[in-house]
């Protein structure tokens, strides 16, 4: 209607940035429909206090009044009629998470909000955003393929197809993405080398996104479009085809694959956010520890704020440098006396390992959990890795061969794992309590503040623990008389089978604590194979069979039935059952909510996901009040 007239959308404060700026844009004689639909480029806002100042005055006191009333970032709507100014809406803003975390800190420091209320502004999903790089969604990118978003964070980098070959790369100083068709315990060092790892099968709680979530990088699993040919060192998305030293993006955060290098934005944690992460601690009653299987990973975690390791999977240690081939050797070893001199190898590295630990967490608890996985994962599996370990070890390429043949399993996750190997190959377990508790003496004797939690994994029958048990403790008892110190320790158990938590209350007669290993628990209450469900679940989850993945959210109904019928039962026996959550739900804010009302003591999750278990432990504690 004339140059008298405009219309503009704003925000209080940048929504981008958090600076308490006046932000938006107008266009003079338009209407709001070509404002948001882009068709001409609009004005900064700051620029229509010369050409109406009355109005934009008027705005200015609408906009503050505004944001005063509802204690809140506000994105605004106007139009200007023959000078005349008309508010169309407000709403509260959408904001980035750095934004969020500046504008929850200064309106507290404003008075506008309480402390209270500035932590619940900060969104726990979003805070990934500030521990991460991004993919700068401002300029466009080629996505070819998606897969589940395993371990947020972006990466780029040369396509590379074996461990070996990213750390060879990563010595050279490139940055290269480990692209599998799934990774195994042996892929550790390459995992570690790559900026990012990308899989064609496999779910959220796979050995590539767990591992990926403990190291900081990220992870695209479960992508089933890529066919991978890893002698040919390529892989395929229908007609594309990726070689060897081609780059690729990857996006953790949303599963996306993209051809070439896309534009990063990386992470920046501000002094304001630590702030209120320490006003988080204030309100929240669940204790956060963190994954961590080294040194490395627990210092990162205890920046973080970790209040212990919940969770060190002591197999992770095994694939170290040359230790591989003496835990080999102890696999291949006919008797026992054979197993012994190979785990006397074996010994001395562990010791190393939970002294590094111990050091890293002085004065927290650090809880070890015993031998887990089956020993065919420490076996190689193809002729030619075979091959490869022969040579290196000097044993027999047949003798290897009829190994890995004898210990193949139709079904290993429920096969012999676990304590199961406890009880039939009790000398691997006392190697492991006895390295413990020798490490834990020598730093108790040099003056540190040492709380080892022994935990027996794979529980199904109390019988089961309370033979392990035994063992555990005339171990412990044997080496601190050997020191001549005392060294307060737990020994616990994870609850992982629907049998441990249905009789809950005889595991606790030998369990000093509970921690629910989800990920195992979810998938033995369900039947579902966390490594190959991912082809069908996206489907359930569409379909709303499942609110969300149950390998990501917990199942509140059916696995979350069952730690809370563990909790209850576990302390009917032992009222002072300390109880926590170690599988990968312990990162995930709704499941963190879960825990809160189920009673847990704590929550443990990778490094890089405890400042979001902080900050949602204290949503679920203010929500619950």
């Amino acid at each position: 209607m004339g140059n008298d007239c405009g219309t503009g959308v704003a925000f209080t404060r940048d929504p981008s940035t958090g600076e308490n700026v006046f932000f938006g844009e107008y266009l003079v004689n338009a209407q709001g429909e070509d404002v948001v639909a882009g068709i001409r480029t609009p004005e900064p806002i700051a620029k229509l206090e010369n050409e109406m100042p009355v109005v934009y005055k008027q705005l200015v006191d609408v906009y503050l009044k505004l944001e005063k009333h509802y204690k809140d970032i506000q994105d605004i709507e106007f139009t200007i009629e023959k000078g005349v100014l008309y508010m169309l809406q407000t709403r509260s803003g959408k904001r980035t998470a750095k934004a969020a975390v500046k504008i929850a800190y200064d309106m507290f420091k404003e008075g506008l909000i309480d402390k209270e209320t500035a932590v619940l502004r900060v969104e726990p999903a979003q805070v990934d955003q500030l521990l991460h790089p991004m993919i700068d969604t401002s300029i466009a990118y080629d996505i070819i393929a998606k897969g589940l978003p395993a371990s947020p964070g972006a990466a780029v980098g040369k396509a590379v197809f074996t461990a070996e070959d990213a750390e060879d790369a990563a010595e050279k100083g490139e940055s290269v993405i480990l692209v599998r068709a799934e990774t195994s315990p042996e892929d550790i060092g390459g995992m570690n080398a790559a900026k990012g790892i990308l899989t064609a099968t496999g779910g959220m709680t796979s050995h590539a996104a767990v591992v990926a979530r403990g190291m900081g990088k990220c992870c695209v699993a479960g992508c089933g479009a890529l066919r991978i040919d890893e002698k040919g060192k390529t892989f395929t998305v229908g007609e594309l085809t990726i070689a060897e030293g081609e780059i690729l993006t990857i996006n953790g955060s949303t599963g996306e694959v993209i051809k070439g290098a896309a534009s990063l934005i990386e992470p920046e944690l501000s002094g304001e956010f630590a702030e209120i992460l320490t006003w988080a601690d204030e309100f929240r009653t669940l204790g956060v520890r963190a994954n961590a299987d080294t040194p490395g990973d627990s210092k990162i975690a205890r920046d973080f704020g970790a209040e212990g390791i919940g969770l060190c999977r002591t197999e992770h240690m095994f694939f170290e440098g040359d230790r591989i081939d003496a835990v080999r050797e102890m696999i291949l070893a006919d008797n026992e006396d054979g197993r012994r001199r190979a785990l006397t190898k074996i010994k001395p590295y562990q010791k190393e390992d939970f002294l590094g630990l111990f050091e890293a967490m002085e004065g927290l608890p650090v809880t070890i959990r015993l031998l887990d996985p089956p020993l065919h994962e420490f076996i190689p599996h193809t002729d030619e890795d075979t091959q490869k370990v022969a040579d290196a070890s000097g044993l027999p390429f047949a003798q290897l061969k009829a190994k890995a043949a004898e210990l193949h399993e139709f079904n290993p996750m429920l096969g012999h794992r676990g304590c199961r190997l406890g009880i039939t190959y009790p000398e691997v377990y006392e190697m492991q309590v006895y390295a413990i508790v020798e490490a834990a003496c020598e730093l108790k004797k040099a003056g540190k503040d040492v709380k080892p939690e022994i935990m027996i994994p794979l529980i199904g029958h109390v019988k089961e623990l309370s033979e392990l048990e035994e063992m555990t403790r005339e171990v412990a008892a044997e080496v601190m008389e050997d020191y001549g110190v005392q060294v307060d320790y737990l020994v616990g158990t994870m609850i992982e089978l629907p049998r441990a938590a249905l009789t809950a209350d005889e595991v606790a007669n030998n369990a000093e604590f509970f921690s629910f290993g989800t990920n195992d628990l979810t998938q033995t209450t369900l039947g579902l194979s966390r490594d190959d469900s991912g082809k069908f679940l996206p489907q359930y989850v569409e379909k709303v069979i499942y609110k969300e993945d149950p390998f990501v959210s917990i199942d509140e109904t059916g696995v979350g039935q069952l730690v809370e019928m563990g909790v209850q039962k576990g302390r009917s026996t032992r009222p002072n059952l300390k109880t926590g959550i170690c599988g990968e739900h312990g990162g995930d804010p709704d499941s963190i909510a879960f825990c809160q009302k189920a009673g847990l003591d704590y929550v443990s999750c990778s490094p890089f996901r405890v400042p979001v278990a902080r900050l949602a432990a204290a949503h679920a504690a203010i929500k619950a009040k």
